[in-house]
């Protein structure tokens, strides 16, 4: 009965992202729905990262809406808890800052993040590396998508001790990012 609770709350936090994001979608050639992003993220702390944290989970699915919908924090809270609104919370940039400002806090921040946070963050470079290497936004040239890689290595050396297979995973696909964009 428990286990059927827990993947209960699960989908009800997909379920919520989903309807959240419902209308975005990412900014690759295909246009791809947002919501990918945010399952692929949960989906790489489970199966990289063995993540079995609810709390962690849905942090993950949930990570983007209060800072790219109008998802507020007590919306967040009255549906998931404070714990959930905490980790969410936590992983939010402040968008009323200019873009440059929001990517040194994120640096600066990460050392300072709960565990949780932590392997969410990690997970979510993950995804992000991929999508810059694979599937990246469309008016992003080459230079670009080498510093962001660039940029996400700094945010993870912040998070660094937290989950070691996340950590050996991200370094994989960086290597991985690295190589596909100096072909």
């Amino acid at each position: 009965m428990e286990e059927l609770n827990t993947i209960a709350t699960l989908l009800k936090a997909l379920h919520f992202a989903a309807n959240k994001h419902r209308d975005q979608r990412r900014k690759d050639i295909e246009a791809s729905p947002y919501i990918n992003h945010p399952i692929e993220v949960a989906e790489v702390l489970a199966r990289v990262g063995g993540v079995t944290d609810l709390v962690t989970l849905q942090g993950a699915v949930l990570h983007d809406t209060l800072e790219d919908t109008k998802t507020t924090p007590e919306e967040l809270e009255a549906a998931f808890g404070p714990e959930v609104r905490r980790v969410v919370e936590e992983v939010t940039d402040d968008k009323r800052l200019p873009k440059a400002e929001r990517k040194r806090l994120q640096i600066e921040h990460a050392p300072h993040l709960s565990a949780r946070a932590k392997q969410i963050k990690l997970a979510d470079k993950i995804s992000n590396v991929r999508g810059v290497t694979q599937a990246p936004p469309a008016d992003w040239p080459l230079e670009r998508r080498q510093e962001y890689l660039n940029w996400t290595e700094q945010v993870v050396a912040g998070c660094r001790g937290c989950n070691a297979a996340l950590e050996d995973f991200y370094d994989r696909v960086l290597a991985e990012g690295r190589r596909v964009l100096q072909r």
